[in-house]
This record gives C-alpha cells, structure tokens and sequence, in this order.
C-alpha cells in the first residue's frame, strides 16, 4: 500500500494566507466568541457574491435549511417534498420540524430534481387533499436543477422552494449563481466542499425581514430585554467569529477552487470516458457546474467490473473514493415514506447509486497522485 492517503475532497487554503490574516484580526481584537466583525462581513460578502440581498451565517447548512423550513412555515402534520439523491442532511430537518417527506427521482439528463415527478406528486398530494407545503431542491454534486420547470410546478401547486446548494457555491443557472434561483437557498462550509470555514453554513434570500427572522432564532430567540427572556423556541446555530474569518479569506479564491476542480474533472473526462463502460455526469446546457465532485459511473451491460471493484482496489492504494449518494428513499430511517420516479417503472437515482462512484476531487489534487488513480481505475475497468 502506497503511505500517502489521497482524499476525496480536502480542504484548500489560500496561498496567500488570507485565512490566517482575518483570524489574527479576530484574536488581536479578542473578537473569538460568537459573532463578531468577521460574521458580519461574511454574510455582506458572501450574499454580493451570490447576487442576493441577505445572508446569515450559521453553525452548519443544516442549521440554514431547519431555519429555512421554519420560514416557509412547515411544521407538525406538513408534507415537504425533497430530492432523493442527496445527503441525509438535506432531509432531516423535514422531521425535525414534524413533517413528512416525500421523495422525487433524479431527471436522468442532470442527476438533478425530476420536473416531471414532482408535478406528479405535487397533482397526487394535492388531489388527496395534503397539499406539499415546500420543495427542498437539491443543486448535486455543484450542478444547480432545472429552476424554471421546478418553480412552474411550485406554482401551479402554491409549495415554496428551497435551494439547498450546500455543494453547488460557485456554480450558475442560465447566467444566475445558484443560491439565488429561490426565495430562501443555503450553503454549507463542511471541510470537504469547494471552500471551507471549518464547518459552518449560511442562509441566503432577499427578503431581510425573513433573515433577521432567522438570526433571532439562531440566537436562541432572546427577545429585546436587559435580561433574559424568550417568547419563541430558538437554536444555539450562529457562526462564531474565528470560523467566519476562515470563511471570509476562502471566498476570496472560491473561483479559482471552481476553476481547480473543474480542471480535475476534465482530466479524468479525457483519460477515462468510454474505457470499461465508464462515463461521467453530465453537464446541463442551462449551466455551469463547479464539478465538486468527480462524479463516475459504469455501464454494467459494457463493463466487465462493478463500483466496489473500483473502490476496493483505490482503497488498497490508501486512496478514498466514495460510492454515489444512497437515495434517500432506500434508506431505513424514510422507510414507508412516498418515492415519485422520473417515469413509471424507473428508478433512476436507485440506478446511479449502484452504478457510481465519486473520486479523488479537491482542487489541491496534484496531478501526478491523479494520474496514478487513473492508471489504478484504468487497471480494473479498462
């Protein structure tokens, strides 16, 4: 086994140091508690980039999206559609809050949200009388869905969208940055995205009144009073100011991190496309991905080896990958919850997590280590 581990996806700082500038800013003025200078420029920052009005820095996109349900009012009894491919994240707080979800296939043209299967479910809850009161939609792997088609559908059915682009900060739809293709959208800045605070996320929207809404709930709901009172349940979910600092100096170089992974991509595109059944996700044509994740899958009738052939062999390499999102309606926690298939008899998503595998991504990847993990995929599959 060769010793040197090779991440999926590790954490990028800045050459330049502008991390490092911003935390001493925040020891020098003993600024190290929660909130501070660094949080408040993080979110003016963060949300000009973006495109959006406001932004409030929280402990985690978990923490954003939770808010962000709370804002479009669902709560106990409520029906909240969600994409099935994603992170387990993206769904939890549906149950935090009480509700239901129910899950939509893949479009087999993005990877993304099917259109055509939340209209259906969003007509079949409507028609039994329990009415979706949101949509979580999930921008995957840093590629955003098809907003157009998915807000025509939320409006037909009066259910409010919520863009969870935890892995998609940097990339566009038709010309727009996604984060603001909806009324409230969220980011997260976990360690192994495209930047990273740490940890931490932010909620974005242009409506303020709704963000300082969810400021004072993340700051346990502590109402206006030299002591301490509380008329409303809040959360301990603010960023402090050192992790904001970390944030403010990754944002500087987020386009070149784009710029990186993208690079990343390609060359894999280029090396391994079509050896072996393998080929890649595609890249929509109202957009620009920020490829996060190198995301590859095999064709089983072309192909003579499956995923885990891959990831076993990468693994004893000391080399990580990590097979494709497990699709939320085939997890046991959502057993016996509602899955709408992009068509009849088609489970896509199901058919992406048995076929994929997600490798080697981050923008610090040396070109030589991903040289080695093609010739290691090319070994097994071409």
């Amino acid at each position: 086994m060769n010793s040197k581990r090779i991440y999926l996806s590790s954490p990028h700082m800045s050459d330049e140091g502008y991390e490092l500038e911003y935390i001493r800013q925040a020891f020098a003025d003993n600024w190290v508690a929660p909130l501070g200078p660094n949080v408040d420029r993080f979110e003016r920052e963060l949300a000009e980039y973006v495109g959006v009005g406001h932004a409030a820095a929280l402990s985690s996109g978990t923490a954003a999206l939770h808010l962000a349900l709370r804002l479009a009012g669902v709560g106990p009894g409520d029906t909240v559609c969600c994409s099935s491919f994603t992170f387990i994240a993206s769904a939890n707080p549906i149950l935090y809050l009480g509700a239901t979800p129910v899950f939509i296939d893949s479009d087999p043209g993005t990877w993304n949200m099917s259109p055509a299967a939340l209209r259906r479910a969003l007509a079949s809850l409507a028609g039994r009388g329990k009415p979706a009161r949101a949509v979580v939609v999930v921008d995957l792997y840093g590629q955003s869905a098809d907003y157009d088609q998915l807000r025509a559908a939320c409006a037909d059915f009066g259910a409010k969208i919520i863009e969870d682009a935890a892995e998609a900060l940097g990339a566009e739809y038709k010309g727009k940055k996604c984060g603001s293709l909806a009324e409230l959208a969220v980011f997260s800045f976990n360690g192994n995205k495209i930047i990273t605070s740490s940890g931490g996320g932010m909620l974005v929207g242009e409506d303020g009144e709704m963000i300082e809404r969810a400021r004072f709930w993340a700051t346990q709901a502590r109402d206006r009073a030299i002591h301490y009172q509380h008329s409303q349940l809040g959360y301990n979910y603010r960023m402090s100011n050192v992790v904001a600092g970390i944030g403010r100096g990754q944002l500087r170089v987020l386009d070149q991190r784009v710029a990186g992974r993208r690079e990343v991509f390609e060359r894999y595109r280029q090396k391994l496309e079509g050896a072996g059944g393998i080929s890649f996700m595609p890249e929509a044509g109202y957009g620009r991905s920020t490829r996060w994740l190198t995301a590859m899958v095999l064709d089983r009738e072309q192909g003579r080896v499956s995923y885990r052939d891959v990831y076993d062999r990468l693994a004893e390499q000391n080399i990580e990958s990590r097979p494709l999102w497990k699709p939320l309606h085939l997890q046991p926690l959502f057993a016996g919850c509602e899955y709408y298939s992009a068509e009849d008899g088609l489970d896509v998503c199901g058919d992406l997590f048995f076929r994929g595998l997600c490798l080697p991504s981050g923008s610090n990847l040396d070109p030589a280590d991903q040289d080695r993990i093609i010739d290691i995929i090319l070994s097994v599959a071409g």
